[in-house]
């Protein structure tokens, strides 16, 4: 049961970022994606993936490890796409000035 409400946040953030970024400048869709992932994606598929390791492997503390490792390196990503189109220049004001 909680396993399908994770992977259903996890599908719905993805549709919702994929409509809101369609047709948007790069600068927007790195903002739409890095929030998406750190919001959406890092916590519930870190979560997916290290209960399953922990069932898997028979340690509680083996999966709560690899939930907090992978949720520490994906965020890190959405944080870095975020910071990418918040900082970085648009090409259109390069190429205007």
């Amino acid at each position: 049961m909680a396993i399908g409400i994770a992977i259903g946040i996890i599908l719905f953030g993805l549709v919702i970022a994929f409509q809101l970024s369609h047709g948007k400048n790069k600068k927007r869709r790195c903002i739409i994606w890095g929030v998406t992932i750190m919001l959406a994606i890092a916590p519930f598929f870190s979560w997916l993936v290290g209960i399953s390791y922990g069932i898997y492997v028979g340690d509680g503390f083996a999966g709560g490890a690899l939930m907090v490792i992978l949720f520490l390196i994906i965020f890190l990503g959405g944080l870095l796409s975020l910071l990418v189109g918040v900082l970085g220049s648009n090409e259109k004001e390069i190429i205007e000035k």
